[in-house]
């Protein structure tokens, strides 16, 4: 191989090589839509459960689809076990919990809230039939069952067993609602404690009555890692729009919150 072949290949080689290493640098590009990964409860009717086929639905599930159509960003929905869902989010298995999480001091030491987008009360439900009420609850007198890691499940750890007024073997946790509402109906607690809400679905699809209410105002947020300040910002402004929007109202009367 004469000098100047050598050199002409030489040269070609390098071209090559320089134009891979370009190619394996090239940024994304900037018309590709952000994608965020959904944390849901998927056992919270009406704002976010699992239909039969395996699909995401709810007030919460819609909500976020709208605002990610609306802002420009594509969303993931997983559900996922609501007693460590916080926990995922902190470590970026998820990138936000949308699905009727009450802000509360505790959980603000964690994660960032949106501005709250509901007001909700707790809700005392039973079997059909009960006769007790809710002062006899909030004695102590009635064995009750919650879900693990609710809010509802820390006002009835705080205001009745932490204060001796009910026994803690009669207090029952689950991973999940379904599962307390269940042993209601299998006798095994006598009332079961959640969001409101929640509560009145399970009235109109299980039988059960609702027994009264806990007067304790709850706001829902938008939870968000501490250090994701602009995806809140781009939150609340979706949240701001879509309550400004038809669609807010259309998704109030077709999950029954009007």
């Amino acid at each position: 191989m004469n000098a100047k072949v050598c050199a002409a290949l030489v040269a070609a080689v390098l071209v090559f090589l320089f134009a891979a290493g370009c190619m394996g640098e090239a940024e994304p590009s900037p018309d590709a839509r952000p994608h965020y990964i959904v944390g849901i409860d998927g056992d919270y009717p009406p704002f976010s459960y699992i239909e039969a086929d395996g699909s995401a639905a709810g007030f919460d599930v819609e909500s976020i689809k709208w605002i990610g159509e609306e802002m420009g960003f594509d969303v993931t929905i997983q559900p996922m076990a609501w007693d460590g869902i916080v926990t995922s989010l902190v470590t970026k298995r998820i990138d936000m919990v949308y699905s009727g999480m009450t802000i509360t001091p505790e959980r603000k030491e964690r994660v960032a809230f949106s501005e709250p987008y509901w007001v909700i009360y707790q809700a005392i439900g039973a079997r059909e039939g009960a006769t007790f009420t809710t002062d006899d609850v909030l004695a102590g007198e009635i064995v009750m069952g919650a879900q693990r890691g609710s809010t509802a499940a820390t006002y009835i750890q705080t205001n009745l067993v932490d204060t001796g007024l009910l026994a803690a073997g009669d207090f029952k946790l689950y991973a999940s609602f379904p599962l307390a509402v269940t042993d209601l109906k299998n006798n095994r607690v006598d009332a079961v404690m959640f969001d409101e809400p929640v509560i009145d679905t399970f009235v109109e699809e299980q039988g059960i009555i609702k027994i009264g209410i806990i007067d304790e105002r709850e706001e829902y947020g938008v939870a968000v890692r501490k250090e994701d300040t602009e995806l809140l910002e781009m939150i609340n402004e979706g949240i701001s729009r879509l309550q400004a929007d038809p669609k807010w109202d259309e998704l109030k009367v077709k999950y029954g919150l009007d």
